[in-house]
């Protein structure tokens, strides 16, 4: 494989796709990409209803799944554990957000998701409903990924044993979320998981990428959109200019870092930067691209095989990070217990 990226770690390729992945791809495009597009399209703000996340309160779930909500200061969350998984802080946890452009999707949607994790992983997860547009702007989103980590620590969790993961706009708060932790002197998270990740609201480099019309779930100008209302959201709270995007942020004392892209992606741009500048600054980082995968196929665990395999790659990460923790000293009495005061560490 040759990457479209001169990147400082060779990507991992992951060959193949299984005829469900295909239709998957075929389906995504003559559905939820026109649907996507139109919207972007809009002469007017809209802002659709979450209808998507109370539909899914009916998908089935992952064999044996357990969770109970959890009332963080802010927003609801829920403390799932999959089959098998118990709530030993000795093999640690995760803390998941959910992809959906920070305007939809949420618990309902990813619950199978999470669970399917939990189980690869042997950890449970707390699946985070963080508030999101139009109501509130990104930095809210990130102050409840704090509260949500801040959370795990009080159930008695350490830093290094909690791996934060997500998609799409949830692996966005991955990577903000961790920053915002470790500048504030919580300690290190074990690691960050990203599937599919938007990074960068620049859309400069994806316009230059040879996956800016490939993507068989999002047109480019769908990217442009969201991008401009985030802006338009930054304004309106008056944080405008406060936010910085995971691709340009301090990244040396970054934890290790697993990112899932397919390979016609337009957010592979994001990916492929990510890793370059995480390698580039010392940082462990795997990028697996997916073989004409779409945008999130890892949901897909119960149609696409591919899916399973790469569940099954997130799970040997996380535990590997118990098994070879990454170590980097830190300055004597940097760690500090976690305010429940989160506004501290995101400055909204």
């Amino acid at each position: 494989m040759v990457s479209h990226l001169t990147v400082a770690a060779e990507p991992r390729f992951m060959p193949g796709a299984s005829l469900q992945s295909r239709l998957l791809g075929l389906g995504l495009r003559h559905t939820v990409r026109p649907v996507i597009g139109a919207w972007a399209r809009l002469p007017f703000e809209i802002s659709p209803p979450n209808l998507v996340d109370t539909v899914a309160r009916l998908l089935p779930l992952h064999e044996g799944t357990r969770w109970r909500t959890v009332h963080l200061t802010d927003c609801s969350a829920e403390w799932l554990r999959a089959k098998g998984v118990d709530e030993s802080t000795d093999t640690g946890a995760m803390v998941y957000f959910h992809g959906g452009a920070f305007m939809t999707c949420g618990l309902n949607t990813h619950r199978r998701l999470v669970s399917r994790i939990s189980f690869s992983a042997k950890r449970p997860v707390l699946n985070v409903g963080y508030r999101q547009m139009p109501l509130e702007p990104i930095l809210t989103s990130i102050r409840d990924g704090v509260d949500a980590f801040a959370w795990l620590i009080d159930q008695g969790y350490r830093s290094d044993q909690i791996t934060i993961a997500g998609d799409s706009a949830g692996g966005y708060l991955a990577f903000s979320v961790a920053r915002a932790v470790m500048d504030q002197g919580w300690g290190r998270p074990a690691g960050i998981v990203a599937i599919s990740p938007l990074l960068d609201f620049d859309d400069t480099r994806k316009r230059a990428h040879p996956n800016a019309h490939t993507c068989q779930t999002f047109p480019l100008h769908a990217i442009t959109r969201l991008s401009k209302v985030a802006r338009q959201h930054d304004t309106r709270r008056g944080v405008d200019g406060q936010r910085t995007c995971p691709v340009d942020m301090p990244l040396a004392d970054m934890p290790p870092t697993l990112i899932h892209i397919g390979s016609r992606e337009v957010l592979m741009a994001d990916a492929e930067l990510m890793a370059n500048r995480l390698t580039s600054a010392g940082v462990p980082c795997e990028l697996q691209v997916w073989d004409r995968q779409v945008h999130v196929f890892q949901a897909a665990a119960s149609f696409v095989p591919e899916a399973r395999a790469a569940i099954e790659e997130i799970g040997t990460f996380v535990r590997h990070l118990a098994q070879h923790p990454y170590q980097v000293a830190a300055p004597a009495g940097s760690v500090r217990k976690p305010s429940r005061n989160t506004a501290e560490a995101v400055p909204v």
